[in-house]
C-alpha cells in the first residue's frame, strides 16, 4: 500500500527544476524573459542583502526552491548567483519573525527571483502547517493523516512532500499505484465484487482500497477480499460500531484496516480518531490550506565605488 512507503523522500530535484523554469518562463514572458521594472531601474552591478522572514507561526517546507531560484535567475541574466545560507530547515515549526534564508548578491537576480520562490515556497508551508495541526490533534491516538488527489495540478510533488513536513502520510501519488473502488467505480462496474474481480485480472499485483457508504457494502469488499476500507461520511459512532462488528471477526477476515473521509474537520478530528479507523484522510490539507505569510526584506548594504 501507498501508506506503508517510507515517508521521508526528499522532494524531488528534477521537479523542483523544471517547476521553477516554468514559474520563471510565465513571470519573465519566455526565456531568458525581462522584468522591465528591475531591469531598467537596477543596474546589474546593484548588490543586495536581505532575509526571507516569516511572518506568521508555522511549519517550514519548500525552502529548497530559494535556491533553485536564484539560481535559475543568474544563469538567465548571466550574474553571479547569490550567497545563500539557510537558517532552518523543512519541518521546522518556526514562529513569527524568524528568518529561514539569508541572501547577498545581485540585486536583479534578488527581486526577480522573489515572487516565484516566495509563491512556492509560502504555498509548501501552509500545507505543511495544516497537515502539523491536524498531526497535533490527533496525537496519542495511533492515527495516521493522509493526504488525497485534490492537489493543484503539476504541483503535486510539492503538495504531497509538504504534508510529509507536517508528519502526515501521502496515500497513493496518482491513478497509477493503488486501485480505489469509489461510488462511481461501482455504478459503472455493476457492483464491488465485480470491479475488484476486474481489476484484480488486469492489475493483479496492485493493492486495492475500496470505499464504502455503510455495513452492506463494507461486507462485501471484505467478502471480495479487500482489506482496506475507506468509510465514506459515516458518523463516529457508525464508524465505531462498524469497525468492532469486523475486528470481532477477525479469524475470519484477518487484519483490516480503516479510512475516515468525507465530512472530516479539525472539530471532530478527536472523536474520528476515537472510533478505531488507522487512518484519516483530509482533502483539505492540499485544496484549502492556506499559505504561510512569508516575505523578502532587503538591508541597506554599502556598494562598490561609494554608490547607494
Amino acid at each position: 500500500m501507498p501508506e506503508d512507503l517510507p515517508q521521508d523522500r526528499e522532494l524531488g530535484r528534477a521537479w523542483l527544476s523544471a517547476t521553477v523554469a516554468a514559474a520563471l518562463d510565465e513571470d519573465l514572458g519566455g526565456r531568458p524573459g525581462r522584468d522591465v521594472t528591475t531591469q531598467a531601474t537596477i543596474p546589474r552591478s546593484r548588490q543586495v542583502a536581505g532575509d526571507i522572514v516569516v511572518r506568521q507561526d508555522g511549519v517550514l517546507a519548500g525552502i529548497g526552491v530559494v535556491g533553485a531560484a536564484l539560481e535559475q535567475v543568474a544563469r538567465r541574466l548571466g550574474l553571479d548567483k547569490p550567497t545563500l545560507h539557510l537558517l532552518a530547515a523543512d519541518g521546522d515549526v518556526i514562529r513569527a519573525g524568524t528568518s529561514v534564508a539569508r541572501i547577498d548578491g545581485a540585486a536583479r537576480v534578488v527581486l526577480i527571483a522573489e515572487r516565484t520562490l516566495l509563491n512556492l515556497m509560502s504555498r509548501a508551508s501552509g500545507v505543511a502547517t495544516h497537515t502539523h495541526q491536524w498531526v497535533e490533534a490527533l496525537s496519542g491516538t495511533g492515527v495516521r493523516v493522509l493526504d488525497t488527489r485534490k492537489t493543484t495540478p503539476l504541483l503535486r510533488e510539492l503538495d504531497k512532500y509538504a504534508v510529509r513536513c507536517g508528519g502526515g502520510t501521502n496515500k497513493r501519488f496518482g491513478l497509477y499505484d493503488c486501485a480505489m473502488v469509489k461510488d462511481n467505480h461501482i455504478v459503472a462496474a455493476g457492483s464491488i465484487g465485480q470491479a475488484v474481480r476486474a481489476i484484480r485480472q488486469a492489475f493483479p499485483h496492485v493493492p486495492i482500497q475500496v470505499e464504502v457508504e455503510g455495513r452492506e457494502q463494507a461486507f462485501e469488499a471484505l467478502n471480495a477480499g479487500v482489506r482496506f476500507l475507506m468509510l465514506d461520511n459515516m458518523s463516529p459512532p457508525q464508524m465505531a460500531k462498524l469497525i468492532g462488528e469486523i475486528r470481532g471477526q477477525g479469524e475470519r477476515y484477518g487484519r483490516v484496516r480503516f479510512e475516515a473521509t468525507g465530512g472530516l474537520s479539525l472539530a471532530n478530528a478527536v472523536a474520528v480518531g476515537a472510533t478505531g479507523v488507522d487512518f484519516v484522510s483530509v482533502g483539505a490539507l492540499t485544496h484549502s490550506s492556506a499559505i504561510l505569510d512569508m516575505a523578502l526584506d532587503l538591508h541597506e548594504r554599502p556598494q562598490p565605488g561609494g554608490l547607494t
